[in-house]
C-alpha cells in the first residue's frame, strides 16, 4: 500500500447502505464490505446473520488523508445511521446491525472520541449517543456478490435504502435547508415567488396543470415525494390537482387568512416551501382537492424513478 493510503473501518448497519456514500467521495482507492469484530475466522454471511459470530457487518475503506482527511469520513459515517440504536439499524436487528468506529491507530482513536462527543453536544438527537469506539480487528472480505451492492443491483438497493427506514431518516436529520440566497440563484422567479413568498401561478399557464404522464412530483427545493400521477385528476381550476398526497407526514396544512380569505394552506414539510391549498370540493372518499402550484413541484417519470433513487415508489403502479 502507498505511504500516503490509510485505512478507516465503519460498522453502519447493514453493509450494503455504507459504500456508496463514501465511494462518490474524492480520494477513496477502495471500499470492502465484510466482518469483523468477532471470535471466529472466515465467516460466512448467514453465520454473522445468526448473530453467533460476535461480528458487525462492515465497511473498511482506503483512502488517501490528504484528500479525503479521517475527519471527513467520520462526519460522513454520522450521517448514514441512526447513532441512538444500540439494537441494530432501521428494519434490521441484531448485534451483527450494530453501528461502531473501528480505529487504527490512537490518532484516529483520538478523532473519533471527539466527533462523537460533538455530535453528542450538538443537540440533533435527544437519545444518548450509543455507537462504539472499538480497536481494530481482523477483518474479512465479504462474499463477492456483497461487494458494490448498490451497483450491481441498483433496483434492489434503492427498494431496500427506502423500505429500511435508513433513506427517510437520513433526509429528515441530515438534509440541510438551503438558504434564500442559494434558492434565489437555483430556481426560477416563478418558483422562488411561490414556494418562498406563498405566491401563486397563473391558472391554464403552467407546466403541469394538464400533465398526464405516470410518476410522481416531487418538492422542487427538497426533492421530497409528495404527490402521485395515480391521484391527480382535472378539477378545472387550471392547476394541477390530487385527491392526496403520497405521504402525508411530508405535508403540513395551515390555517390561511390572506387576502380576505380563510383557506387551509398546504406548504412541504422538509423545505417549509409554500405548495398551494387544500379544499374539500375533491371526488376522493375524503373530499380533499389539492391545488397545487406547477412551480412548486418536480416530475419524477416512472420509468426514471429507480435512476433517480425513488424506487420504492414504483409500487404505486402495480
Amino acid at each position: 500500500m502507498s505511504e500516503q493510503w490509510e485505512k478507516a473501518t465503519f460498522a453502519g448497519g447493514c453493509f450494503w447502505c455504507m459504500v456508496q456514500p463514501f465511494d462518490e467521495q474524492p480520494g477513496i482507492k477502495e471500499i470492502v464490505s465484510g466482518y469483523t469484530g468477532g471470535h471466529t475466522e472466515n465467516p460466512t454471511y448467514e453465520e454473522v446473520c445468526s448473530d453467533t459470530t460476535g461480528h458487525y457487518e462492515a465497511v473498511q475503506i482506503t483512502f488517501d488523508p490528504t484528500v479525503f482527511p479521517y475527519e471527513k469520513l467520520l462526519e460522513l459515517f454520522w450521517q448514514q445511521i441512526d447513532p441512538t440504536d444500540a439494537g441494530g439499524q432501521f428494519n434490521d436487528r441484531g448485534s451483527s446491525y450494530q453501528t461502531a468506529i473501528f480505529y487504527h491507530n490512537e490518532e484516529q482513536k483520538e478523532l473519533a472520541e471527539a466527533s462523537k462527543a460533538e455530535l453528542a453536544n450538538s443537540g440533533k438527537f435527544q437519545k444518548p449517543i450509543v455507537t462504539e469506539i472499538l480497536p481494530a480487528a481482523p477483518f474479512y472480505r465479504a462474499e463477492e456478490k456483497h461487494q458494490d451492492y448498490y451497483k450491481k443491483n441498483s433496483f434492489h438497493y434503492n427498494l431496500y435504502k427506502e423500505g429500511s427506514g435508513r433513506a427517510q431518516f437520513i433526509r429528515d436529520k441530515w438534509k440541510k435547508r438551503k438558504s434564500d440566497e442559494q434558492l434565489k440563484h437555483e430556481l426560477t422567479s416563478m418558483q422562488y415567488e411561490v414556494t418562498r413568498n406563498n405566491g401563486t401561478e397563473p391558472p391554464f399557464h403552467n407546466e403541469y396543470w394538464n400533465h398526464t404522464e405516470e410518476g410522481i412530483y416531487v418538492d422542487i427545493i427538497s426533492g421530497e415525494p409528495l404527490f402521485s400521477s395515480k391521484d391527480k385528476y382535472d378539477a378545472g381550476c387550471g392547476w394541477p390537482s390530487f385527491t392526496k398526497p403520497i405521504r402525508r407526514s411530508e405535508i403540513e396544512e395551515k390555517l390561511d387568512t390572506s387576502h380576505g380569505m380563510r383557506r387551509i394552506e398546504v406548504r412541504a414539510k422538509s423545505a417549509n416551501s409554500h405548495l398551494g391549498h387544500v379544499f374539500d370540493d375533491g371526488p376522493g372518499p375524503d373530499g380533499a382537492r389539492y391545488c397545487i402550484n406547477s412551480a412548486a413541484l418536480r416530475f419524477v417519470p416512472k420509468d426514471k424513478l429507480v435512476e433517480e433513487g425513488y424506487g420504492v415508489y414504483l409500487k404505486l403502479f402495480d
